[in-house]
Parts: C-alpha cells; structure tokens; sequence
C-alpha cells in the first residue's frame, strides 16, 4: 500500500483508469481503504467497490474488498464505520449497495427510523406547540440509530432498497421518499434535514441535492430541483458535491459536464468514477 495518496485529476481522457489505478495501489492488505493512507473504513471501501464494478475492473481488488466488507459485518447485521466502533450506523446503507443481497443488512435497515417520525415525538412537539414547518410523519433514516432522520443517510437508504421488491421494504421505500419531499428546501434543493432555520427560509447544498435527486429518480414535477441543482454545479468547487450532483441529475436524463477537480481522498477517487460511468450509462448505484 502506499503511503501517500496519488493526485487524480478528473476531466483528462486517461482519468478512468488513472483512478483505478490509484484505487488497485492503494487497497489495504485486509481488503479496504481508508480516506486516506491508513486503517480501512467502511464508506470509502463500499463506494471503491461499486466504482471498480462500474470501470470493469478485472483485478482481484474489488473482491478482496468484498470479503473484508463481509468479515467486519456486525452480529446485529449492520456495519460500523469502522471495525473499532462497536456500533452499527448509516454506513450499513453504503455497505449493501456494494454487497447487492445480504439479509442481515436489509432486516437491519428496516429496523432504523428517526425518532421525530415516531407517535411520542410528534405528540410532545403538539404539546409544546412546536412548529416544524414541515411534515415529521414521513419515515426517514437517522446517521445513529435512535436519533433524528436527516437526507443524506435516508437518500443512501432509499438507494440501497430500492432494488428489493418486498411490499414491506417497497413500503419503506416509499415513506423514504416522502421523507425527502417533505425536506425540500424552498430552493428546490436540499440540505441536511431542516428546510427552515430559526422561522426562515434555509438554503440548499450540493450534496445533499445531488444525493436527494438520485434517491428520488422516476419522481415526476422535480424541475424546480433539477434547475437548482444546475445552479449548484455551476458554483460548486467540492469533488463530492460536483459528483452528487452529476448522478442526480443523470438519474433524471439531464446532461452533466464534467468538471476539472483533484481528488482529495479515496471516496473523492470512487465517487468520481461512478459519476463518470454513469455519464457512460451505467451507475451501479441504481442497478437491481
């Protein structure tokens, strides 16, 4: 492995297989990636796994990869985001999308919902006479179990079940999306859960509009969103971000120029192959 993270820069004809490249040489020996050199995660080893399935990488890494996401599943049937957390989290999301079939992680999922969707959290807020300025019904995801729902961790969610047909995990489907409607920014876009702050109205950010908009593919009357996640891409500077927005607005049959950017890490590296192979038709993340 080595120990200094390769510059990939996005945007060059050889950029596809330079950032394979960069992922094969940089695996750990247990089968992962950090963000960086270092101890292996979670997120950026789940997401290197569905890039290296997206460029048709035939090297051995992406299923050595996969047998160390499989080795540090926990017992509950989520995963940590990292094996020292000895807690399963929103990462269990990341994690099935690269795993595709694993009953554990689905019943797990299932299981998780944000404390203000639940009857005492909405009959206290009554109570209190605590306005949220949007509907708290709708069943989202929470980072941490036992906590509220927030976008980016529902929009994963919806991602990682949508591929199941089961009436009760497309039930959840659904409320998940509901979720994501009802947090819609007065923008269009979308921001980490609150669409109003302190009684005003609260701005959008890329991320989140972009992983909002691919949650949310196959939804009809989103132009308001697609025009503000244009808008985002024109001015947006963070390699997330700008592949969020790609893949959101590729979901939706909407051109995506790439744009120039260096990858700071190992999920910039993935996120950007994805978004570039989705730009070729074909994006993992929506696949059955």
């Amino acid at each position: 492995m080595s120990t200094k993270l390769k510059t990939v820069e996005p945007g060059t004809s050889s950029e596809p297989s330079q950032g394979v490249a960069a992922l094969v040489s940089d695996q750990n020996p247990d089968g992962g990636w950090g963000y960086g050199p270092g101890e292996s995660w979670t997120e950026p080893s789940a997401f290197a796994i569905l890039a290296l399935r997206a460029s048709a990488d035939p090297s051995p890494a992406s299923a050595r990869a996969l047998q160390w996401l499989r080795k540090v599943q926990r017992p509950d049937g989520g995963w940590a985001p990292n094996p020292s957390i000895e807690e399963s989290t929103w990462v269990t999301a990341a994690a099935l999308l690269s795993v595709k079939e694993n009953p554990g992680a689905l019943a797990w999922l299932l299981q998780q919902s944000g404390r203000e969707s639940g009857i005492v959290h909405r009959l206290r807020t009554w109570m209190l006479g605590v306005d949220s300025g949007f509907q708290t019904s709708h069943d989202g995801w929470p980072w941490f179990p036992g906590t509220s729902a927030w976008v980016s961790p529902t929009a994963l969610t919806v991602m990682a079940l949508s591929r199941f047909g089961l009436p009760q995990v497309k039930a959840r489907v659904s409320e998940g999306r509901q979720y994501l409607l009802s947090r819609m920014c007065d923008d269009g876009g979308w921001n980490h859960g609150s669409s109003r702050t302190l009684g005003y109205e609260a701005s959008s950010y890329p991320e989140t509009t972009g992983l909002a908009l691919l949650a949310l593919r196959g939804t009809p009357n989103l132009d308001r969103s697609l025009r503000r996640a244009e808008e985002h891409l024109q001015q947006c500077s963070s390699p997330q971000g700008l592949c969020w927005l790609r893949l959101g607005l590729m979901a939706h049959g909407r051109s995506s120029p790439r744009k120039q950017f260096k990858c700071r890490n190992h999920l910039d590296i993935a996120l950007s192959l994805l978004a570039d192979a989705a730009g070729s038709g074909r994006n993992p993340l929506l696949e059955s």
